[in-house]
């Protein structure tokens, strides 16, 4: 009798408490290989968020990880994002010579598992900002506590030594993979994704406070790339990128106005402005700052029109500068537009500007009628189409006009403008007769 006792008491220990003992399997058949490449930015949260919909259940999430840094906001999107998941997430900082720097590591702290290639390294992570470090004014005590908070939490639900990653973000320390592998803040140096299967049984992990053992069975290793429209969103959301895509939309517009008529520089310019728009849709736009951007450009036009010996080129151009200079920076993260993408276009718009001053100072001195000067009075043109007897589509100095004429003309014709009807932008011509 006590040996039937003993019996069922020791099925009921081995049978009923083992998953509150020693935790629970979990087999998974697919490792699922995603790649980022570039900035963490919302485009890179966009193709995670997808994929990890999609994914099968039985699925190990890999990302294989080459990343500068990028946005605090999306990065903290793309940790709770992993946090909702049930099943294991694992980073690979790959290939040689990739690091897993600022959000990367940050990103890093939150997987079950990190594995490294052998050159690359990890760490750097503490908040920049325009090109230096933040200081006290900016909230530099707040953001390190904040982020050395957050990797602390998660190095040690992971079960990790948070001490390092702390200094990454204090100190920026940073981490070759042999560094790291003897801190044991990861779980092993590979060369390919083949030998992830050994690491990953070798240890168990914890999704929602249960202890779960990997089990592989019928393994498979499939790459989910990102769609046409994330690698265009990709590059769409670096910030150079976009403030190039604006000053170029803008000048386009501009040159439009300027010669109207033949509505490519128009139409290319409203292009590159909607690229932009969805560019600035995805960073941490400052409204101030662009406003200082379109003042310093309607300034810099305004002294096309205006005499101001300079002083409103001066007051545009700082404007330029200033607004350009705080574009991308706010709370959401701290990413700045490269120095040299900002005094190349400061020294492309100075340049550009000083050559219109210079020509139309030049011009006007030919000119009888200053106050005419933007007209094309006297100038002479083509005959493009003919919409009717006495009236015209032409081309003059490379602008395409509707005109009159009072007289007969022919398509071989070269044709004068005498006068300009400027209410209704139309122009009273005349055979050019040419001088002897």
């Amino acid at each position: 009798m006590k040996n039937n006792n003993l019996l069922q008491l020791l099925i009921f220990v081995f049978l009923l408490l083992p998953h509150h003992l020693f935790g629970k399997t979990l087999r998974i058949n697919e490792i699922s290989l995603l790649s980022v490449n570039s900035a963490i930015t919302p485009a890179t949260y966009d193709y995670l968020k997808q994929n990890f919909e999609n994914l099968p259940p039985s699925s190990l999430i890999v990302l294989k990880l080459n990343t500068p840094g990028g946005l605090v906001s999306t990065t903290k999107d793309i940790i709770t994002l992993v946090g909702r998941q049930k099943r294991p997430f694992a980073v690979w900082i790959t290939p040689e010579g990739a690091s897993a720097s600022s959000a990367g590591a940050i990103i890093a702290s939150a997987a079950h598992y990190i594995f490294m290639s052998p050159g690359t390294n990890m760490g750097a992570a503490t908040p920049v900002g325009l090109g230096e470090d933040l200081k006290e004014s900016d909230g530099r005590k707040k953001a390190l506590n904040d982020l050395t908070a957050l990797v602390r939490s998660l190095s040690s639900s992971r079960g990790r030594p948070h001490e390092p990653f702390e200094k990454m973000i204090t100190k920026a320390d940073s981490y070759t993979a042999q560094e790291s592998e003897k801190l044991k803040i990861i779980d092993g140096i590979i060369f390919n994704e083949r030998e992830i299967e050994n690491l990953i049984k070798s240890k168990s992990i914890s999704i929602d406070g249960e202890e779960i053992s990997i089990q592989t069975e019928n393994l498979t290793f499939k790459i989910y790339d990102p769609s046409l429209g994330q690698k265009i969103l990709e590059v769409l959301a670096n910030p150079s990128t976009a403030y190039i895509l604006f000053l170029l939309g803008v000048a386009l517009i501009y040159f439009e106005f300027q010669a109207p008529g033949g509505y490519i520089a128009g139409a290319v310019g409203l292009c590159f402005l909607i690229l932009s728009g969805i560019s600035f849709q995805v960073l941490p736009l400052d409204w101030g700052s662009m406003g200082l951007i379109i003042a310093g450009i309607f300034l810099l036009i305004l002294e096309l029109f205006v005499v101001s010996y300079g002083i409103l080129s001066i007051a545009g151009l700082i404007a330029f500068v200033m607004g350009s200079l705080f574009l991308f920076h706010g709370e959401a993260g701290f990413i700045s537009i490269e120095y040299p993408i900002i005094f190349s276009s400061l020294a492309g718009v100075a340049i550009g500007l000083g050559l219109i001053v210079w020509l139309l100072y030049r011009e006007s001195k030919k000119r009888k009628t200053p106050e005419n000067f933007f007209l094309p009075l006297g100038a002479t043109g083509r005959i493009l189409t003919m919409l009717g007897r006495h009236e015209f589509q032409v081309k003059v100095k490379g602008e395409i006009w509707h005109a009159r004429s009072q007289e007969d003309l022919d398509m071989s014709d070269t044709i004068e403008v005498y006068s300009v009807d400027d209410k209704n932008l139309i122009l009273n011509i005349k055979k050019h007769i040419a001088q002897p």
